[in-house]
């Protein structure tokens, strides 16, 4: 059993997860500008980005780069430090340190060797936007950043699709279209909420069905970073339309849809043939017989 009390114990090095505000500066909290005024230095997700906070608040404070791609070198390194006692802020560059980044892993070091971790809580994007989204906020679940590979994705969306909660996504503005023409294809045309530049000036949110979102995508250019907050499913019966979309396409042309995507052609026919619920090797047969005929 591991029992940590809830104040850090100042002979031993403490790990401080601070979040940082998501955009507007004035969204940080008087507890986590104490907590990075008083460690010993700030591991950040990029350290020209947390110099720029650490420069307006008048904060001189040793920064040391913590990310995806350094990681294990650099969380050796921070754990050294913690055995010897010292105090480490890890922050990301916008929002609570740990979420959908590599903080997360450091966290579980400290745990497991028996360091302090201490949350110094504050803006989060996710619920940020679930609390505006118009959505139901009882229970969610949050999802992070979707698989980007085709079979990822639809294996994911596929996992996704009978949750009743409200789900929450991040999403890039150069792949949040081809994302909710994913969701659409596998959930039928759900209501969903597309929110960026959150607390900036040009804060928006976009609500409507996932055709209305796509009608929107493409009328021009996107930015930002978004929060894709979705409907859950509500037990309603889709449409033939959402779950048989593939009726009207030969074999052919069913298998080709997949390989379109990025399959292989044994993974698109195994795929078409769960689809319609027939053998593999009918599927096969026919796919072969019919390319030949034409």
């Amino acid at each position: 059993m591991n029992i940590q009390r809830s104040f850090a114990q100042e002979e031993t090095g403490v790990l401080y997860l601070v979040a940082t505000p998501i955009g507007n500066l004035d969204d940080i909290t008087v507890r986590c500008l104490e907590t990075l005024r008083a460690v010993d230095v700030i591991a950040c997700e990029d350290t020209r980005q947390t110099r720029k906070l650490l420069n307006h608040f008048q904060i001189e404070k040793r920064t040391v780069s913590y990310h995806e791609h350094n990681k294990e070198a650099s969380g050796q390194g921070l754990l050294q430090w913690l055995a010897e006692g010292k105090q480490i802020a890890l922050v990301s560059d916008a929002g609570l340190p740990a979420i959908s980044d590599p903080g997360a892993e450091l966290v579980r070091d400290a745990v497991a060797a028996g360091y302090p971790v201490v949350p110094v809580p504050g803006a989060n994007a996710a619920l940020t936007a679930l609390i505006a989204s118009g959505l139901p906020t009882d229970r969610f679940v949050f999802c992070g950043f979707i698989g980007r590979e085709n079979k990822e994705r639809r294996e994911e969306l596929e996992r996704l699709k009978r949750y009743p909660e409200t789900l929450i996504f991040y999403e890039a503005p150069h792949r949040i279209a081809k994302t909710i023409a994913a969701m659409r294809e596998a959930w039928g045309n759900r209501r969903a909420v597309l929110a960026r530049e959150l607390t900036k000036r040009y804060e928006e949110f976009v609500r409507g069905t996932f055709d209305e979102l796509l009608e929107w995508l493409d009328s021009g250019e996107v930015r930002g970073e978004f929060c894709v907050i979705v409907e859950g499913y509500t037990g309603a019966v889709e449409t033939e339309e959402a779950v048989d979309w593939w009726q009207q396409m030969s074999v052919v042309g069913h298998v080709d849809h997949y390989c379109e995507q990025g399959l292989s052609k044994k993974e698109a026919i195994k795929q078409a043939a769960d689809d319609r619920g027939l053998p593999k090797r009918d599927v096969y047969n026919e796919y072969h017989r019919d390319q030949e005929a034409e």
